[in-house]
């Protein structure tokens, strides 16, 4: 907030071609690693449908999870959008595996089908998992031996570099393009594209233009980042968030008829609990019913979760699983 007050001091020039703009970009790249360029959108859905169309041709598919937000939670926007299948697989923990990915290209060379042409995942997953780095080179070597792009989904990339303990060019290493997100790290609708290489950054600027994502006004999202960027609020963000949600999870695994159903690695826990424990919760606490049928739900922390509001819901649940 202190960086966009900053930024509404005085005019600028529009759509990009400001300080802030460059600074932000030229601070982006270098975290990244990045040859090619960053492009700042509003959301994180036009994010990837840029990030994706970078990668894409006509008749191409993208090989993603079954949970993949890209799959699940965008209403279609790429197959609406930009007009490419989505080829998904099912997988125990949000995370796709060289051997996943090869189940997916049995349709190469029939002309009557879409080509696999581009795998996407997300780091951290939908189901709070992060892949390790040697998971995402195993990915990154597979993909590069089938001629297959890489993009990855960074709407909480900050929380998996704050579990893994590693910079955003290790990340970054394996992708061709990658988001990194900044609305759920602190920032309000502000969302960047990185792009490795130069050869693919080149049609970026016209593609978020037609994908209605030129901010005239590109300072106030670029601002963001650089106050991001300042002093890493990025990961000290990120980090409490995980620190909290690991908090949460210690908190409650001992409570009977409370099971964590996957590992901590991020800001989200998931849970399954009897559905009337489900129903008294909610009365007083929002969070999400991942799963209606298996009585999943998923609690997430963010990084201004204060630790009373944390011991307070473990108390909630002690007490609704001790009242039955």
């Amino acid at each position: 907030m202190r960086a966009l007050a900053q930024a509404n001091s005085g005019d600028a020039v529009g759509y990009g071609a400001d300080p802030w703009t460059d600074k932000a970009a030229a601070a982006l790249r270098a975290a990244f690693g990045a040859k090619g360029g960053v492009f700042f959108v509003f959301t994180g859905t036009a994010a990837n449908v840029l990030g994706l169309s970078l990668l894409l041709r006509p008749y191409e598919a993208v090989i993603c999870p079954e949970t993949a937000h890209v799959n699940v939670d965008e209403c279609g926007a790429i197959e609406r959008i930009l007009g490419n299948r989505l080829h998904t697989v099912a997988t125990p923990d949000g995370k796709l595996t060289p051997g996943l990915v090869a189940s997916r290209l049995g349709d190469r060379g029939d002309e009557h089908r879409a080509q696999p042409g581009v795998v996407a995942i997300s780091q951290v997953t939908e189901l709070g998992t992060c892949y390790t780095l040697a998971e995402l080179k195993a990915l990154r070597e597979f993909c590069r031996a089938e001629e297959l792009r890489l993009y990855v989904d960074g709407a909480r990339l900050a929380n998996a570099a704050a579990h893994l303990g590693c910079s955003l060019a290790d990340l970054a290493a394996h992708a061709d393009v990658l988001s990194f997100g900044g609305t759920k790290n602190g920032a309000v609708g502000a969302e960047a594209v990185v792009v490795m290489d130069a050869e693919p950054a080149a049609s970026a600027p016209f593609l978020r233009k037609q994908q209605t994502q030129l901010a005239s006004k590109m300072r106030y999202l670029a601002a963001q980042f650089l106050g991001l960027m300042e002093d890493e609020l990025w990961l000290r963000n990120a980090g409490r968030a995980n620190a909290m949600a690991l908090r949460l999870a210690d908190g409650v695994r001992d409570v009977p008829g409370v099971e964590l159903c996957q590992a901590v690695e991020s800001n989200a826990v998931f849970a399954r609990l009897d559905p009337a424990h489900i129903s008294r919760l909610l009365r007083d606490w929002q969070f999400y019913v991942w799963d209606p049928a298996g009585s999943v739900v998923r609690w997430m922390t963010a990084f201004d979760t204060p630790k009373p509001d944390i011991d307070a819901f473990i108390a909630d649940v002690r007490r609704t699983s001790e009242s039955g």
